[in-house]
């Protein structure tokens, strides 16, 4: 949906794959439908907003039904672009690069680590699970061949931003940066951070004393 519904917040849009996750778990339950009332109970959230969330994209439940689950689940897989295969980048051969480029999970979603690399002499040849580590420098040859659309940047602080500049400038317009650093992009690229460390800080706040 990126580009197509430019009024749609990114609260919005982070709460979706909730949605789909609930759908899935449904389905493996046996559960075929589900009314909006039922879904904020198991989600601890507003049915209000769960209904006004999912109106944004169009009207898929019914009064007095709730929503069908096979058909919201394909409905939410469609919004978010995960009924298509999407090919991904990713820049870092670490311990973290490497237990992504393990996690199963994103084969199961349709979105498939396309091309791992390194610019570390030691690490470029490597296998790692079905991918050998590539030059860094072969990275925007990858993007245009491989069709890749993501990236996710898993290298230390100092050289993120310049990974994140040859990302894009390579012509990849999404981004999930791992490296504790705030990145700058222009305002047609979206950018989401996660840094384990900030939050296990902010967790930490929670602990009594």
């Amino acid at each position: 949906m990126l580009g197509k519904e430019p009024k749609i917040s990114n609260s919005v849009i982070r709460r979706l794959p909730i949605y789909l996750r609930l759908m899935q778990l449904l389905k493996v339950q046996g559960i075929t439908t589900i009314s909006s009332q039922d879904m904020g109970v198991r989600l601890d959230m507003n049915p209000a907003q769960i209904r006004k969330d999912l109106a944004y994209f169009g009207e898929f439940g019914r009064k007095g039904v709730g929503y069908e689950v096979e058909y919201l689940e394909r409905k939410l897989r469609q919004i978010l672009n995960l009924d298509r295969q999407i090919n991904v980048a990713l820049i870092g051969a670490g311990h973290l690069g490497i237990a992504l480029s393990n996690y199963a999970r994103f084969q199961s979603e349709r979105i498939s680590i396309a091309g791992l690399f390194d610019a570390d002499p030691n690490k470029i040849g490597l296998t790692v699970g079905s991918l050998v580590v590539q030059n860094f420098s072969e990275l925007t040859n990858m993007v245009q061949t491989k069709n890749i659309q993501m990236g996710i940047i898993a290298v230390p602080a100092i050289a993120a931003q310049d990974v994140c500049d040859s990302l894009i400038s390579a012509g990849v317009k999404i981004i999930l940066n791992f490296a504790p650093i705030n990145l700058r992009v222009p305002k047609e690229v979206v950018l989401r951070n996660t840094d384990f460390t900030t939050e296990l800080q902010s967790l930490a706040f929670y602990i009594d004393e």
